[in-house]
């Protein structure tokens, strides 16, 4: 079938989901749940197929960690399926509303964007993450995810069409598209018409091309280009803790630290600290010059390595003369998506969070908290960076449009 049958099937299914209640699309995700967890023997085996070939293809272990599934992370697939179909369905929200001066009663609602592509590479979780969180918020899913995955994908695709077609919804509310060439990515693009929005997942190099050749809209999820900012107002057992959990704690996402900036005034006593911390988890510093003299392990940093998402255990690191330095180097080099401050000062991190440009400004706290369900959201399809319609994580809501319903009394103008 081509991307473009797969499109108005999926149009035809988005039909039937929006008058589906809360209770037969909760059903649906509840079922999901349950069969992934039932079929993660069958996911994992498939999986290990994709690892295979991934490494004989000569990926990168960060990337080897984003594609590889265990039991455990197939259980928290099914977990973040559960996790939404416990959360409000948005869909029929009263955004606003009021009675106008002529007696019509206006009403704001949310109602369901109809058939959402995705376009991800590596991470086979983002699969049931955004079928669930698609089906939740009443749209129909085209799942284009990457060829290195294709396998994972597919075991997991046919458990959740198998599940949701024995809930009573449609089975073409989960669709995968071929990933073997890269003509499904170009059909999908120019599926105007049938597809209503398109969000892309992955590198920069995969975003871009989506933004600039796409004719169905799109919504822009960001590289993650993130940076902790030591002040000199900073507590150090706090700024230690945020800043190695931003880098260390999951080193290939988005939200993932990749670069750290320390106030002069307290770099001799907290970069000693955090280079032995990074040193120890066999991070490497790409530092400039003042960096470089607490430690001969430091590579000289280029220009290159402020702005690169490294996504590995890499991280550039700079010593800068104030706050205003610090802000300068993160508009020049930041993505938009999260920037983070540790201090003590209230003056400074209400400056920081007024300067940042940013989706998500974190103040004493891990980069790694800007996630739909760190947020509460449940499964997030994204971390939208632009400012057009959502931005940060896309949960329920993000998913979702409006359409005006105004009631009269046979009012005329």
């Amino acid at each position: 079938m081509s991307v473009l049958e797969q499109a108005a099937a999926a149009r035809i299914a988005a039909i039937d989901l929006a008058g589906a209640t809360r209770a037969e699309k909760d059903k649906a995700l509840l079922l999901m749940a349950d069969r992934l967890v039932e079929r993660s023997d069958d996911i994992v085996a498939a999986n290990a197929v994709d690892i295979a070939n991934g490494r004989e293809n000569g990926i990168g272990e960060a990337m080897i960690d984003r594609l590889t599934l265990t039991t455990e992370r197939v259980a928290a697939m099914a977990d973040g399926l559960r996790q939404l179909a416990a959360l409000p369905d948005p869909i029929g929200d009263v955004v606003r509303g009021s009675t106008l001066a002529n007696g019509l009663e206006l009403r704001q609602v949310r109602v369901p964007f109809g058939v959402v592509g995705m376009i991800y590479e590596g991470r086979p979780n983002v699969t049931a993450d955004a079928a669930g969180i698609c089906l939740k918020s009443g749209n129909a899913a085209l799942l284009r995810g990457s060829g290195s995955a294709f396998s994972s994908n597919a075991a997991i695709v046919s458990v959740l069409r198998k599940a949701v077609t024995d809930a009573g919804l449609p089975a073409d509310t989960i669709q995968l598209l071929d990933a073997t060439t890269r003509d499904s990515v170009k059909e999908l693009m120019r599926a105007r018409g049938l597809v209503d929005v398109l969000i892309p997942r992955g590198g920069a190099s995969l975003i871009k091309t989506v933004v600039e050749q796409s004719t169905v809209p799109v919504i822009e999820t960001g590289v993650g280009n993130c940076h902790v900012y030591v002040d000199s107002a900073a507590d150090l057992e706090k700024a230690l803790a945020v800043t190695v959990n931003s880098k260390t704690q999951r080193l290939s996402t988005c939200n993932t630290a990749e670069s750290l900036l320390v106030h002069t005034e307290i770099a001799e006593r907290f970069l000693p600290l955090v280079l032995e911390e990074f040193a120890s988890h066999g991070v490497t510093v790409h530092g400039d010059a003042r960096v470089a003299g607490y430690s001969d392990d430091v590579v000289a940093a280029t220009e290159d390595d402020w702005g690169t998402e490294y996504l590995a255990a890499d991280i550039s690191v700079a010593v800068v003369d104030s706050l205003d330095d610090a802000l300068d180097h993160i508009r020049r080099y930041g993505t938009g998506h999260t920037e983070a401050i540790v201090s003590e000062s209230v003056t400074a991190t209400r400056r920081f969070v007024a300067g940042v440009d940013a989706a998500a400004v974190m103040v004493n706290a891990s980069t790694r908290f800007t996630d739909g369900g760190e947020f509460g959201f449940g499964a997030e399809i994204g971390i939208s960076t632009q400012k057009l319609h959502a931005r940060g994580p896309m949960g329920l809501p993000e998913l979702t449009s409006t359409k005006y319903v105004v009631t009269g009394n046979g009012h005329t103008r």
